[in-house]
């Protein structure tokens, strides 16, 4: 759900019916990933601009299908925006934990193909397949029937790209979208490549594109033949060498298995801007909440507290507390963030994000109970609350400062409601 790469490759060109031999990497991105959970949802859906995005006034979108797209309408567009150009898409609400669950569903469909599995979001994912060609056969019969899995037992659709390293794998799959699968051969690497806009190379952000367009670079291929030293003297030694390496299909990275989390977090847009110590305390607690919810989903627990805060103006900054030890607890992230919010806010808030950085495994750590704690304290409290929304949904079981106050006072103890 990254930067959309281009490609100045069109045609059956580098199709599915290729040879594969040596192109043992995939990359595997879903199609419009959220609008395609939604229409698999509600089949009435299908066929019709079907926009996924916040709907308040500062919403942004999150996915659109294909059916939106001709009209303008692109994932991170303000909602407005979306609204204006496709005026009668269907706009529907994040539904975050459908999302997440289909996502988990179709990467063990992945896994029954190859153990070698990296995922790199929600909806993508590489794969090194080259001990599994003698069980199910060649990359792009591997490749066929995760498709086919994915649509038949999801309702939606997957695109494939095979090469023999994870950068022209990926271009591969951008080429062959929506609904398709490309095969880059061994031989024709440069081929596929040399076509290509320089944006197209991992590393070339705007600045990186000026510069080289200066320097009259606009085709891969032009990067690719531009002398080294020349390319050093206008991007910096390191960049340059390595947009020339991969201008030449160079790239040593293989599938990582293991993919260490840098943060975890979860962050806000309010619909207008907010200043009231009390409902920034509600925030501040919700999205702790959702903070260690995930930690502990993931298994790691965090040294460091951050809060990211913008304010009507877009100005944005971030302010950090490292703790004495790890945690994974939602009630001691929020003290936290909240001593770093009050010290630091200094006018009505447009966003607010709260993460927990410096993340290790949880597993064989050892908890120091402190002086004059219970035993069983938050983190068991919290557990139980985990075990309950996996049960039940999240909304069975929540703080009870994470109500508004009119809902406090029309609540009673024995109308079968519970807050923790």
């Amino acid at each position: 759900m990254g930067r959309t790469t281009p490609s100045a490759v069109t045609g059956d060109a580098f199709g599915p019916g290729l040879d594969d031999t040596g192109c043992d990497i995939m990359h595997i991105d879903m199609d419009a990933f959220f609008a395609s959970v939604e229409i698999a949802r509600d089949p009435s859906l299908r066929g019709k601009p079907v926009i996924v995005a916040g709907l308040g006034p500062r919403g942004v979108v999150t996915a659109a299908s294909y059916e939106a797209r001709p009209f303008g309408v692109n994932s991170a567009m303000p909602t407005a925006v979306a609204r204006r150009r496709c005026p009668h898409g269907v706009f529907i609400s994040p539904s975050g934990g459908e999302y997440s669950r289909v996502s988990k569903a179709v990467r063990a469909i992945f896994s029954r193909y190859t153990p070698l599995v990296e995922p790199v979001s929600v909806d993508e994912a590489f794969l090194d397949v080259a001990g599994a060609r003698r069980l199910f056969g060649s990359a792009s019969r591997i490749a066929a029937a995760i498709r086919d899995d994915v649509r038949g037992e999801h309702g939606i659709t997957c695109t494939v790209g095979i090469a023999s390293t994870k950068f022209v794998a990926k271009l591969a799959s951008t080429q062959a979208k929506p609904d398709g699968l490309a095969v880059v051969p061994v031989g024709k690497v440069i081929d596929f490549l040399h076509p290509l806009p320089i944006s197209a190379l991992w590393g070339v952000g705007a600045a990186t594109e000026t510069s080289l367009k200066r320097l009259g670079v606009h085709k891969v291929g032009e990067l690719a033949h531009t002398p080294l030293d020349r390319l050093r003297r206008f991007i910096g030694t390191a960049s340059a060498e390595h947009l020339h390496a991969l201008a030449w299909g160079r790239d040593p990275r293989t599938v990582q298995v293991t993919h260490v989390e840098k943060s975890i977090g979860a962050e806000t847009t309010f619909d207008t801007d907010i200043g009231e110590p009390e409902r920034i305390a509600q925030v501040a607690l919700r999205l702790s909440h959702k903070t260690a919810a995930r930690a502990r989903r993931a298994g790691l627990v965090g040294r460091t507290v951050s809060v990211k805060i913008r304010y009507g103006d877009f100005s944005t900054f971030t302010r950090a507390r490292t703790l004495p030890e790890p945690t994974d607890v939602a009630h001691e992230i929020y003290e936290h963030a909240r001593d770093l919010i009050t010290a630091n806010m200094t006018a009505p808030l447009r966003l607010l994000g709260i993460r927990l950085e410096g993340l290790s495994e949880a597993r064989g750590r050892a908890v120091q109970p402190r002086l004059g704690e219970p035993l069983h304290g938050w983190r068991d409290v919290e557990r139980v609350v985990d075990s309950m929304h996996d049960r039940f949904g999240t909304t069975a079981i929540g703080p009870a400062s994470l109500l508004d106050p009119a809902s406090r006072k029309r609540r009673r103890p024995d109308d079968g409601t519970r807050s923790a």
